[in-house]
């Protein structure tokens, strides 16, 4: 199998770049985020692309840096939330190692605030949040190979139930 040992999805704020790191770290690999490889590319903000150039533009260069990502790198990476909006995105996945990250409401509240960092919350942060959720949550489930709950556990009992879904041994 080429392409990355693990691929972490999920909604904002789930934990991705944390259990990611962690993940990385107890497998002996390098970590990856494609948020972060876009705002290294723009040199400005996910929050800046929306609100200066549209979610359009914003979902144009997510496909590009998740594809980039997904052929170049071998370590554990995290997609942005909406990266599996992408059909082609998600038929790249297709026999890859994909742990969906999921939690609630609550307790997304608790972790991010909903707060303006993010755009797609900025109305109305838990109604916006369970439409999100209502629209990809199927996706999610679509690609994964294993499925997290992330509800009232720490970023290291998260990844050892990662750890333990796909079967894999620490370095």
């Amino acid at each position: 199998m080429s392409g990355p040992l693990v691929v972490l999805v999920g909604p904002m704020g789930v934990g991705k770049s944390t259990v990611g790191q962690l993940l990385a770290d107890r497998l002996g690999v390098e970590y990856r985020d494609t948020d972060e490889d876009i705002v290294a590319d723009q040199g400005r903000s996910i929050a800046d692309i929306f609100v200066e150039d549209g979610e359009p533009v914003f979902r144009a260069l997510e496909k590009e840096a998740v594809h980039r990502a997904l052929a170049e790198h071998q370590g554990v990476l995290a997609l942005g939330g909406g990266a599996i909006l992408d059909g082609e995105t998600r038929a790249l996945l297709a026999g890859q190692r994909v742990v969906y990250l999921s939690m609630d409401v609550e307790e997304a509240v608790k972790r991010t605030g909903l707060g303006a960092a993010r755009p797609l919350l900025a109305v109305n942060p838990r109604r916006q949040w369970r439409e999100l959720m209502e629209a990809r949550r199927h996706l999610y489930e679509e690609v994964a190979t294993a499925v997290v709950a992330t509800d009232g556990r720490s970023p290291d009992e998260v990844g050892q139930a990662a750890l333990d879904a796909l079967e894999l041994k620490e370095a």
